[in-house]
């Protein structure tokens, strides 16, 4: 059996009035396909919101709706679903109306009665030539970008801060574009902790999910100082849009095309949408703080993400604020609850705290520090698993970056000379 989908299970879309062609096309799809979920639409009424709203793959339209003529439903699927391919399912002697239905908009046809290899054969033209655009980066390469997602067991662990300062860190070790993604939909903080305006956010792409393109997510996406280009949650009143699987995956696949890297951070709770996010993540950071209650959900938590088929490998799990006053010790953590932690980042509350009020992350303005050297490591770590071929210590991207943005810092804040004075913490 085969994959025709890059993003894993292959989401199918049948608009037809005719139930037994549902189990025929379902039973023909399980016997070729590794994994598929089919939809099915029975009232040509409904079959362009109910595609909006699921982001299928591929839309499959029968000829048998009822009496209503397939033509002019193609012809608006076409035009308001331009992600999934339209395909025709016609008569074995219909040659006309199959021509037909390709001039109103279908990429293809198949014939009825379903043949299980016809209709693979069908998909695969239409889906795999498609299913990787043409991707170009600003060196004219090919762009297929890595999604590091990061999680907690609770609020207050330093999920956010850490992933602005992975954020940095990536773009300073590897000089490559990076997004940051707010998928914290509760209680999102980008905004303020890195001072961006918050006028626009993830909320004007949902309506459009079927129709993105690298222009539109362009237009919506914040651009901090640092080069890293931010895509906001709606404040969290704004649930006026629901932000379901399928759309989130569809942002994501067109964040790859854009970014050599996408940091998301994901907030509670760990719903639906989260998995979305967790489900196409090369890796996933978990943060943790050393006292007993977190160490407690965060066993939970490892369960629940294991319980989901993500692999050891797959899971960072990250001690925060390792040495602080009363916290429980490493060496004790992981002998009593059996949780191992691949890395630390030490205490340095007044540090965290004067990066976040000025929206500068401490890797930038303190890189020296203790805490900035532990967030530095790990980048270099994602750098060296997901990114071999980058040779950060021989192309010296670091410091070429840091001082890029150190310049472009001085234009921006006109306090910026003055940290790691005296009056501010030091790194």
């Amino acid at each position: 059996m085969e994959r025709l989908s890059s993003g894993g299970q292959l989401r199918v879309l049948l608009v037809s009035a005719d139930e037994d062609l549902r189990d025929e096309l379902d039973q023909a799809l399980e016997t070729r396909l590794n994994d598929h979920r089919l939809f099915w639409v029975s009232a040509p009424d409904f079959a362009v919101g109910r595609a909006d709203e699921l982001v299928p793959d591929v839309i499959l339209v029968d000829d048998n709706l009822g009496g209503r003529d397939p033509v002019p439903l193609i012809r608006r699927l076409a035009a308001s679903v331009s992600t999934a391919p339209v395909l025709a399912l016609v008569a074995e002697d219909a040659t006309r109306d199959a021509a037909q239905a390709v001039l109103a908009g279908a990429r293809g046809f198949t014939t009825k009665p379903l043949v299980a290899d016809d209709v693979v054969a069908t998909l695969r033209q239409v889906l795999l030539p498609g299913r990787e655009p043409s991707r170009e980066s600003e060196a004219g390469r090919g762009v297929d970008g890595r999604i590091i997602a990061f999680c907690a067991p609770k609020g207050g662990t330093g999920r956010t801060t850490l992933a602005i300062n992975i954020a940095t860190s990536l773009r300073q070790l590897t000089d490559q574009r990076v997004a940051l993604v707010d998928a914290d939909y509760a209680a999102p903080a980008l905004d303020v902790i890195l001072n961006l305006d918050s006028g626009r956010d993830i909320s004007e792409l949902l309506p459009k999910v079927t129709q993105l393109d690298e222009r539109l997510v362009s237009s919506v996406l914040r651009e901090h100082a640092l080069g890293i280009n931010v895509l906001l949650a709606p404040p969290p009143a704004n649930h006026s849009s629901r932000i379901s699987l399928p759309k989130v995956q569809q942002i994501l696949m067109v964040l790859k095309r854009m970014f050599p890297w996408v940091i998301v951070d994901t907030g509670l709770p760990l719903n639906e949408t989260a998995f979305a996010f967790l489900d196409s993540a090369d890796r996933i950071l978990v943060t943790a703080l050393p006292e007993m209650v977190g160490l407690r959900n965060t066993r939970l938590l490892l369960s629940q993400l294991r319980e989901h088929g993500y692999s050891d490998r797959k899971i960072w799990l990250i001690l925060n604020r390792a040495d602080m006053t009363g916290g429980v010790s490493r060496d004790d953590i992981q002998e009593r609850l059996k949780v191992s932690f691949e890395y630390t980042v030490p205490n340095d509350q007044p540090l965290v705290t004067h990066s976040i009020n000025r929206g500068i992350p401490l890797v930038t303005s303190h890189p020296q520090s203790a805490v900035g050297r532990a967030i530095q490591e790990i980048g270099r770590d994602l750098v060296e698993e997901l990114a071999p071929d980058i040779d950060v210590e021989k192309a010296g991207l670091l410091k070429r970056s840091s001082e890029r943005v150190r310049s472009a810092f001085k234009k921006q804040f006109t306090n910026f000379a003055s940290l790691g004075s005296s009056s501010t913490p030091s790194g």
